[in-house]
């Protein structure tokens, strides 16, 4: 099963910690146990990369339920039911959620307090309640404005001149690492004709191990055909190159990239959507508009000296 929503995971939380486990870290086990998490699913992580999914969420059901009075914090981190949540247990409810803690008025007046809070707090707070994490609508949001922005970067993309296309894709191999980094390591060719080299990275200062670039500027509809990555490998091979990146505006046929897969260099294929996204990724022909930073506890400052 995947990673349950926090609400989901409020019951059998509030079990674990009225039976003495007193941390997330100890009730981990029992929901992987209880909802039959895969070790896969378990190390999702956030798109931070400092903590899991599982872990995220358990921390949302347990501040809920701290929030309405179920449970206390005893230490920094170690909580405990209360009397409220030992009753609210042996009252024997089938589940427990926003709605079910809208009961009791410290709930309450933390949602009342939430909503008077600045427009994006609120924002997080209203998802938050329809079953999903402020960081699970961090993430969403993100990725639906990602979306929109990688349709407007391969517009624009189709919009540049075709030595403009190919200066950018060096660009984006140079931001990716390439040639470590270094700009002066880049060179746009745009030799005419099918199957010329376009652009080359050198890997090394002598240019003794070089990635040599193909870009094509098609329309969606015009995919690129084995004919053109044929006429590719046999630039290579005059090069005497072994690696090679083609680049497209549209996509590959299936004919092309089963015939990359055999040939003897090694070939990436990058398609329309592709590119657009590592544009986004690497900042290339984008910039940052607006910046937010996730913030939690210093646990360290917190820490007993």
């Amino acid at each position: 099963m995947t990673v349950p929503s926090y609400e989901d995971m409020m019951l059998p939380m509030l079990r674990m910690i009225s039976t003495g486990h007193e941390t997330i870290g100890s009730c981990i086990p029992g929901l992987v146990e209880e909802f039959q998490i895969s070790q896969e699913d378990q190390e999702i992580m956030l798109p931070s990369g400092k903590q899991t999914r599982l872990n995220n969420r358990a921390h949302w059901s347990r501040q809920y339920l701290f929030q309405a009075g179920l449970v206390e914090a005893i230490k920094r981190g170690h909580y405990k039911a209360t009397s409220r949540g030992l009753e609210t247990l042996a009252a024997n409810p089938a589940r427990i959620d926003n709605a079910f803690l809208g009961r009791f008025p410290e709930f309450r007046d933390f949602k009342s307090r939430s909503s008077k809070a600045d427009p994006s707090d609120r924002g997080a707070t209203q998802i938050a309640t329809n079953g999903e994490t402020p960081e699970d609508a961090v993430q969403a949001a993100m990725a639906q404005i990602n979306d929109a922005l990688a349709v407007e970067v391969l517009t624009a993309v189709q919009g540049v001149s075709p030595s403009r296309f190919e200066q950018l894709i060096v660009d984006l191999l140079i931001a990716m690492g390439y040639g470590g980094g270094d700009q002066s390591m880049g060179t746009r060719i745009g030799r005419s004709g099918d199957g010329g080299i376009d652009g080359v990275i050198n890997e090394d200062a002598l240019g003794l191990d070089a990635v040599y670039v193909q870009a094509k500027r098609y329309g969606a509809e015009n995919k690129v055909g084995r004919p053109a990555l044929q006429a590719f490998v046999g630039s290579l091979t005059g090069e005497g190159a072994t690696k090679g990146v083609f680049v497209t505006t549209s996509g590959f046929s299936k004919e092309a990239t089963e015939y990359v897969d055999r040939v003897q260099q090694r070939i990436i294929l990058i398609n329309g959507e592709r590119l657009a996204r590592l544009m986004i990724a690497y900042e290339v022909g984008v910039r940052a508009r607006q910046t937010f930073v996730l913030k939690s506890v210093d646990e360290d400052y917190f820490s007993d000296v």
